[in-house]
């Protein structure tokens, strides 16, 4: 209510923030982190020099060139081993942009969707590279795309294995986010063994990602740009619609679009 989540250009006059902040270049709280890491309880870090350093070198034109340049949709293989064609002889890397008929994204996995039963599905694979997407997102930005219209978010996955070859077959995120893609742990890469890769997202404005969880405790780290989380303990999820049947199309993920809870709240009050 204080906030409607598409009202992204009026929010509230103060923010209250509820997580304990600790400074990443200062070794007591970088200490002090890890034990709320280690407890399983959100925290912000902040001052973290790859970050910083990530969020000064990524522009759209050195993310393009990392990318496939040909747009063509992601291979089943990540490992594309370098070739002539790619900045300075390095391994690129791949992604996938989605489309949605407006801000929502919700995930799914296409072969468990049943469109008779189910309608059609809630987004869409396109061809677009990220050079197009990030064009797009430029003129979401200029024109305050409306959440009603067509978006846009572009993906892309590093795999587990790419931490344990040499580091001259790493792809730009691993590159440049070593600590997050270590094959020994670190702050952000704890109990490797268990850790699945790196998932880097590309959301332009107003994009939203469905209510879910994840199947294992992760680390976000924001190179650009701001997001809005919304965190709830594990007790809520039975009142969130999260699927928690194994082998449904949107296991651990929830369909409930949160721009819709005021409908719901009107039709109590009819």
């Amino acid at each position: 209510q204080r906030w409607p989540q598409d009202a992204l250009d009026n929010p509230p006059d103060t923010i209250v923030e509820h997580l304990m902040h600790f400074d990443y270049s200062n070794p007591q709280q970088q200490q002090m982190a890890q034990k709320y890491r280690d407890a399983k309880l959100p925290f912000k870090v902040y001052n973290v020099p790859e970050v910083i350093a990530a969020n000064l070198k990524w522009t759209d034109e050195y993310v393009a060139q990392n990318f496939d340049k040909k747009g063509a949709r992601a291979s089943s293989s990540f490992f594309r081993k370098a070739s002539p064609s790619t900045p300075d002889n390095v391994p690129r890397s791949n992604g996938q942009c989605q489309e949605s008929v407006n801000n929502f994204f919700a995930f799914f996995t296409p072969p468990g969707w049943d469109l008779a039963t189910m309608g059609p599905p809630p987004t869409r694979d396109n061809d677009w590279s990220y050079r197009l997407w990030s064009q797009h997102a430029r003129y979401a930005d200029a024109t305050r795309l409306a959440f009603d219209q067509p978006h846009f978010y572009f993906q892309s996955g590093v795999p587990k294995e790419e931490r344990h070859s040499h580091k001259s077959l790493w792809t730009f995120v691993s590159r440049d986010l070593p600590s997050f893609s270590s094959p020994t742990d670190t702050f952000f890469a704890f109990d490797t063994q268990q850790q699945k890769g790196i998932q880097c997202r590309f959301g332009e404005r107003g994009v939203t990602a469905a209510t879910h969880y994840d199947a294992g405790q992760n680390m976000v780290a924001m190179v650009k740009g701001a997001k809005r989380y919304i965190l709830s303990p594990p007790k809520e999820c039975s009142k969130l619609g999260i699927v928690t049947a194994r082998g449904n199309s949107i296991f651990r993920h929830s369909l409930l679009n949160f721009a819709h809870i005021n409908h719901l709240n009107e039709e109590q009050d009819n």
